[in-house]
């Protein structure tokens, strides 16, 4: 069953909801793979989800340093848990298992418990210290947004 994103799922950072958004495609990605039951497919959807999701780690990781989040390190550990554990499904998928379906649902917990439990406790740091630009959704960023409001046009 495909993820659909729900607005409990949102941060309050633009950036950093884009790129869960993301996550979740290749989720969904993985699971349309799965139907159609191909393999190159699937093993494409699995390397690029999981290339995305550790630049996505590292990305989230600097916004913390960055906001002074007191709770960085421990952060960084649970995305360690989860790397480590990815590339035992990836490790089994090389060696001809079918992993698909397992680690579909192991993503898709995953990531929706993470967003709302551990991404959740360092929004407040990472919003105060980011600017104004930065925090803005990005509709208001399109033209005619948030430039044009500046401007007062």
């Amino acid at each position: 069953m495909p993820i659909n994103w729900t607005s409990d799922l949102d941060t309050g950072i633009p950036v950093i909801d884009q790129q869960h958004r993301r996550i979740v495609d290749f989720i969904n990605d993985l699971e349309a793979a799965q139907v159609l039951g191909n393999q190159e497919k699937i093993k494409q959807v699995i390397y690029d989800c999981i290339d995305y999701t550790l630049s996505h780690f590292a990305f989230e990781e600097s916004m913390q340093e960055e906001a002074g989040y007191p709770y960085c390190k421990p952060h960084k550990k649970v995305h360690e848990l989860f790397t480590r554990k990815v590339a035992e499904y990836q490790q089994r998928m090389e060696l001809g298992d079918d992993v698909a379906e397992e680690l579909h649902g192991m993503l898709a917990r995953w990531l929706v418990n993470h967003i709302k439990r551990d991404d959740a406790d360092y929004v407040a740091s990472v919003r105060a210290s980011m600017t104004p630009v930065a925090a803005a959704p990005v509709e208001e960023k399109k033209a005619g947004g948030w430039l044009s409001r500046l401007f007062g046009r």
